[in-house]
């Protein structure tokens, strides 16, 4: 895929960084006016994460394979 020709946003969205901190993952997905939302998610267990001392870390990596490997319909 060539991504010289795509704007900021998707080429952010073509090659995402294997984790994150959860309040960027939430701007990241446009959730940005609903950080609560993001945090449930993260607390329930919805997306996977990692604490790294006293910040958590979104696993994108992890949460994009999980989303592929669900059928997705046609």
């Amino acid at each position: 895929m060539n991504v010289e020709g795509l704007n900021p946003s998707q080429r952010d969205l073509s090659s995402p960084p294997p984790v994150m901190p959860w309040r960027e993952f939430a701007d990241w997905i446009r959730m940005g006016d609903r950080h609560d939302v993001v945090w449930g998610w993260i607390r329930n267990g919805y997306i996977p994460h990692e604490k790294v001392g006293k910040y958590v870390l979104v696993n994108v990596a992890l949460f994009t394979s999980q989303l592929m490997e669900k059928e997705m319909p046609l």
